[in-house]
Formats: structure tokens, C-alpha cells, sequence
């Protein structure tokens, strides 16, 4: 336990002094430099440069996890381009690549992804069976129990298919493919703005819409994998709402949640015309449009309503590119269209991760996977139990 909690503290805070290895476990002086002479000895870790005193006195040696035991991949998979990352269990990115695949219903998009992967894992110096693992996050719902992406009609060379048992067969490394909400879920749990919140709902407003739900801690994946996947709710078409706050009659027709063609239509029945969503957002904010923004709010808050009524979360974050052209604003916004709809008030924020956070979750699951079977340190906060109830994680020396 001592030694897991050692492991754990260095994963998470990168290289220590034992000082600080001490006061971050909890034992005392002589038994952390035991600690650290077995993990050493064991080649978990090891010496990691040293780290200036304030004054006159020695420096300070710094202890590490020892990176080299283990190499992860991770893809953030597009219909554009595939964007890779390799690191090592560690965390340390070694090499990044991006490239763009075939999406056609008859291209070799299993041969193009593994040509892609070798080429990001030679640029790290690695063959591709020194992967312990690969996570793939895909624009779809994907299913546990057949393999299959769906909701992913622009990837259609991805569909009908086991995707990780075909290149997990094809490319002799573990492939896992998750759903790419889950995976900016997941990285905002792990270093955004659900740190410390067991239960979150994550929308995501851009070209399309997407939506994670976590429940204490864990994400909510669904029977089919389907779990928060809230862009086929259907709201008023905006082609057909007046501008008013009212809502539409029966009679009008009804359209996808608000991606970002939705969007562009509603602003231009506001009278404003824009290329995308966020533009569309942006405009409006910049030009204090409030009618085009106040019906906005209220079609997102409609869709997460549900998941507010079912899950009643203590907290709603918004991302994706829309979001961001809001910000707080539109949050705000949102959470008080959301609060005329369902008793609870749950908050509205913004998410906080930038970057690709799509491949950033999917290196944390890979992460994840990896720490468990290396070291025997569990990441409950991830894509749920691998063991079953029960068996115990090896400990970090078997």
C-alpha cells in the first residue's frame, strides 16, 4: 500500500524530493528512503536530477517514476485528420503526428491508421509492439458489447465493423475507441473544472453536439454506449420559430438540437448572418444581440433538462467551440433558461481544458490502463472497472 501511494503521489505530481514524497504519504523519514530504495531497486523508480535549495546548502535529489516501463498511444480520430500523441507511463509526450485518413465507405482505413501509427511511434524512437495500449476517441457512439461506432455517418469507413478487435487483430497492440465527449470528460475531470465533482453533465457545442454524463466519478457509457449522446434530441426548427421568446406551435417542424448548422439558421432567422455557430455566438455577443442569444440558451437548456430531471448533477460544463464564443455569459444565460425547466438549480460553466482535449482524455485512459498494469494503481475516475468485482490489482512489484 505504502508503495502504491508512493507511485500514485510521483504520477501525480511528477518528480519529488523525499522530503516532499514524505509529507505527501504520510510516513515517516527512514521508512520513505526504504520505500525509495525497494521501488528503486525494483526499477520503478528512479533519480531524476535535483532541485536547488534556497540558500548555501546541498540540493535536494528528486525521485521519479521510471517512464521507460511502459509507452501508450493515443488518436483523437476525425474526418478530417487523425491527430496521435505518444508517451510514456510517466506521462511524458514523446512525439506527436497528424495526419489525414481515408473516410470512405471502401478505403483501407484500418491499413492508413496503422501506417499512421507506426510513423507517430518510430518519431518516439518505439516500434509498435512497444505500445501497451492504444485509445482511439471517435466522433460516434460506440458499442461495448458489438465493437460497432454508430452515429458516425461522417466516418463511414468506420462503421460496420468491431473497430478495436480488427486493429487490435491487425496491429497486435490492445485498441480501445471511446466516444470523444467522454474523453474531454474525462481529461476535465482529471485536470479541468470537475476535479473535485463526482456528479457533471458535459455538453458539447460545435460543428455537431455531444454530451458525457458522470456519476460519481465514473462515466455513465449506457447500455449501448449511448450514454449522454444528446445530438439526435429534437427541438424547433429554427427555420420555422419566430424571434420572439415564445415558444413555437404544435404545428412547427422539428430539426436537430443546435449544431452548428442549427445555429447559423436561427441566427440568420434573427437577422444575423454568420459561416458557423461560434461565429454566430460571436457576432452576437460583440453586437449585444440578446434575442438571438436568449433563444439559444433556451434550446441548449432544453436538451439538458433531461439530464438534469434523470441525473440531477451538481454541475453543467459547456465546451467545444460554441461554448467557448460564449463563455460565461452564455452560461449564465443557459443555467437561467435551465432553472425555468427543472426545480434543481444546477450551475452552468464553461469547461476549462484547452487544446485538443480529446486526445488528452484518451492519453489519460491509456494512461490509466497502463499505471494499472504496470505499477497496480487504480484510476477510478476513468472508463470504469477492467477487473472483475472482487479481484485486486497486482501490487507495483509482482
Amino acid at each position: 500500500m505504502n508503495d502504491r501511494a508512493a507511485i500514485e503521489a510521483l504520477l501525480r505530481n511528477g518528480p519529488l524530493t523525499r522530503a516532499e514524497l514524505e509529507a505527501a504519504i504520510g510516513l515517516s523519514k527512514p521508512a520513505t528512503a526504504q520505500l525509495l530504495t525497494r521501488l528503486e531497486q525494483d526499477n520503478l523508480v528512479g533519480k531524476a536530477g535535483e532541485r536547488a535549495g534556497g540558500g548555501r546548502g546541498p540540493r535536494a535529489q528528486l525521485w521519479a517514476v521510471n517512464g521507460a516501463l511502459a509507452h501508450v498511444a493515443a488518436v483523437d480520430l476525425t474526418p478530417r485528420v487523425a491527430d496521435f500523441v505518444v508517451a510514456d507511463v510517466a506521462g511524458a509526450v514523446l512525439a506527436e503526428y497528424r495526419v489525414q485518413l481515408p473516410v470512405a465507405g471502401n478505403a483501407d482505413v484500418v491499413g492508413s491508421f496503422g501506417q499512421a501509427l507506426r510513423r507517430a511511434t518510430k518519431a518516439a524512437g518505439l516500434r509498435l509492439d512497444d505500445l501497451a495500449n492504444v485509445v482511439i476517441g471517435a466522433q460516434g457512439a460506440f458499442d461495448p458489447r458489438t465493437g460497432l461506432l454508430s452515429s458516425a455517418p461522417h466516418i463511414p469507413g468506420w462503421l460496420g465493423f468491431d473497430v478495436p478487435a480488427r486493429l487490435s487483430d491487425e496491429l497486435g497492440v490492445t485498441v480501445k475507441i471511446e466516444n470523444d465527449v467522454n474523453l474531454v470528460a474525462v481529461e476535465e475531470m482529471t485536470v479541468g473544472n470537475a476535479q473535485d465533482v463526482d456528479d457533471f453533465v458535459l455538453v458539447w457545442l460545435s460543428e455537431g453536439v455531444g454530451g458525457a454524463v458522470v456519476i460519481g466519478r465514473r462515466l455513465l457509457r449506457g447500455a449501448t454506449g449511448g450514454g449522454g449522446e444528446i445530438d439526435w434530441m429534437r427541438v424547433p426548427d429554427p427555420a420555422t420559430v419566430d424571434t420572439g421568446d415564445s415558444w413555437p406551435s404544435a404545428g412547427a417542424r422539428y430539426g436537430n438540437l443546435v449544431d452548428s448548422s442549427a445555429i447559423v439558421r436561427l441566427a440568420k432567422a434573427h437577422g444575423i448572418s454568420a459561416d458557423s455557430g461560434w461565429d454566430a455566438v460571436t457576432q452576437a455577443r460583440r453586437t449585444a444581440h440578446q434575442g438571438f442569444l436568449d433563444d439559444l440558451a433556451r434550446r441548449v437548456a432544453s436538451g439538458v433538462a433531461s439530464l438534469v430531471a434523470v441525473a440531477d448533477p451538481q454541475l453543467i460544463l459547456l465546451c467545444g467551440e460554441t461554448s467557448r464564443a460564449g463563455g460565461d455569459e452564455f452560461a449564465g444565460i443557459v443555467a437561467e433558461k435551465l432553472h425555468e425547466l427543472v426545480l434543481p438549480r444546477t450551475p452552468v460553466g464553461v469547461a476549462s481544458v484547452q487544446g485538443n482535449a480529446v486526445r488528452a482524455g484518451a492519453l489519460q485512459s491509456a494512461l490509466a490502463t497502463a499505471r494499472e498494469d504496470v505499477f497496480g494503481v487504480v484510476t477510478p475516475t476513468l472508463l470504469g472497472p477492467r477487473r472483475p468485482a472482487g479481484e485486486q490489482a497486482p501490487s507495483p512489484t509482482e
